[in-house]
């Protein structure tokens, strides 16, 4: 799934993408899809953002259209995710709905919150972090060095177990008014985070590619 917020590492994202994947482009999001070089499955918003060529386009190419009008009480984002769930889909990815106005990035954090997402996997994507809610339980994997901070959210966040992190949690409690959850790190290339009670927000920022150079 493509918002329209900034996407840092556009080649990590398409290096992910699988032909099984279904597409879906969240209104200004198509435009991250085509450069690259994808079409949605999906195309859904108000469709502000999306072009009349682009539409055209879209429309010519088979692609579906869920056309909302502008005054509405939900994001196209929030539309979108709503949409895959009554789908059936439970893995869901969200990318470039980080960055740029700090009120949209908050609103795609506080959406994993629904309780509709309960039962799915859903994880915001930029290439450079990954953001998602720990209900109960949870996995990320990454390569040791890495930057894992847990936030609780809406209160704290209580019996909370790690492995694989360097400053391991055995059955802590965690309060949003403090920072102890912020800039852990991983020490293997898994880690397993669970809690009690409360919800936990994990961001995990990825180690930048490295860039092989050589000479002659």
């Amino acid at each position: 799934m493509f918002a329209n917020g900034q996407l840092e590492r556009p080649t990590a994202i398409a290096a992910w993408l699988q032909p099984e994947d279904f597409l879906v482009a969240a209104d200004g999001g198509l435009a991250h899809l085509l450069r690259l070089g994808q079409l949605p499955h999906l195309l859904i918003g108000d469709l502000d953002s999306v072009s009349a060529e682009q539409l055209a386009q879209m429309q010519a190419r088979g692609v579906r259209i869920e056309r909302y009008p502008t005054a509405k009480n939900e994001t196209d984002l929030e539309l979108a995710l709503q949409w895959v769930v009554r789908a059936g889909y439970t893995v869901i990815r969200v990318v470039a709905a980080l960055g740029g106005r700090l009120d949209q990035t908050l609103g795609n954090i506080f959406l994993l919150m629904q309780p509709e997402l309960a039962t799915c996997d859903v994880r915001l994507e930029d290439g450079v972090q990954e953001v998602f809610l720990i209900r109960s339980q949870a996995t990320l994997e990454g390569q040791p060095g890495e930057t894992v901070s847990l936030l609780p959210l809406g209160g704290p966040a209580r019996g909370i177990h790690t492995q694989g992190l360097r400053y391991p949690l055995h059955g802590e409690t965690l309060y949003p008014e403090h920072t102890r959850g912020i800039s852990n790190e991983l020490v293997t290339p898994q880690a397993h985070i669970r809690l009690e009670s409360g919800l936990l927000l994990c961001i995990h920022t990825h180690r930048p590619p490295q860039i092989l150079t050589g000479g002659v």
